[in-house]
Order: C-alpha cells, then sequence, then structure tokens
C-alpha cells in the first residue's frame, strides 16, 4: 500500500511541475489569462498531494509503531527505499521549478508596480506608502 501512495504522490507531483513549465512558458509571452486558470488546477494538485502525503504519514507510523525499534530504512523493501528517493527528487525539482516562476511573478509585478507609479503617482509618508494621487493628466466621467 505504501507504494501505491508514494507512486500517486510522485504523479502528483509531476503533474505540478508540468502546470508550472506551463506558466512559465505563459507568463513570457502575456498569457496571463492561461496561468489564472491553471490556478485551480494546481490548487487541486496540491490538496491532492497533501492527502496522499497524509496518508503515507499515517502508513508509515503504523508501521514504525507496528516494528518496535527498527529503523525506517529497516523497515522499507528496496521498491520503497527507490519511491521515497524518488518523491524527494521530484520535490526539488518543483522547488527550483517555483522559484523561477517566482522571480518572473515577482518581476511583472515591480514592472506593473512601476508604471502604476509612474501614471497616479503615490504620496510617500517615511516608511508608509499613502494612496495614489489622482492624475492630472486622466479624468474619468461616469
Amino acid at each position: 500500500m505504501l507504494a501505491h501512495y508514494l507512486r500517486n504522490a510522485i504523479q502528483d507531483i509531476d503533474n505540478l511541475i508540468e502546470q508550472t513549465h506551463k506558466d512559465i512558458a505563459d507568463i513570457k509571452v502575456a498569457k496571463h489569462s492561461e496561468v489564472f486558470e491553471r490556478a485551480k488546477i494546481k490548487e487541486e494538485l496540491i490538496h491532492s498531494f497533501e492527502n496522499k502525503k497524509s496518508l503515507l504519514d499515517n502508513e508509515l507510523m503504523k508501521m514504525l509503531r507496528e516494528s518496535g525499534k527498527k529503523s525506517l530504512e529497516e523497515l522499507l523493501n528496496k521498491e520503497q527505499q527507490e519511491l521515497l528517493a524518488l518523491m524527494k527528487q521530484r520535490l526539488f525539482e518543483l522547488k527550483v521549478c517555483n522559484k523561477q516562476y517566482a522571480k518572473y511573478v515577482v518581476t511583472i509585478s515591480q514592472f506593473y508596480n512601476v508604471l502604476l507609479d509612474s501614471i497616479f503617482p503615490r504620496d510617500l509618508e517615511g516608511y508608509k506608502v499613502a494612496n495614489h494621487k489622482p492624475a492630472s493628466l486622466l479624468t474619468v466621467e461616469a
């Protein structure tokens, strides 16, 4: 059962990596709506992974309780150890992908903030940033 949980958790991680790569590709070409649409898919994958990880944790704790004083390495067979190592590797890959994605998100966010500040300047009061001042070059009519 443990190997089954590990395989499914790895599959969720692989799907998250794939979705993050798609997000990176789309954010590079300003397809922001696709990125936002994938957010729900990624949330579901994260929730699914968390559930599977919880099942994994419960199974491992059960094995440890039943074994007495044996270590986890002694309890797991070769396939389970390999799957656990693969899951760790995939989680590291996901971390790297998320860091790369975050760099793009922060850069684009800063770009839009600078653009907004140049159109609608803000009053700075020390370290506190006040609301945008009304732009003198733009008028809004309702």
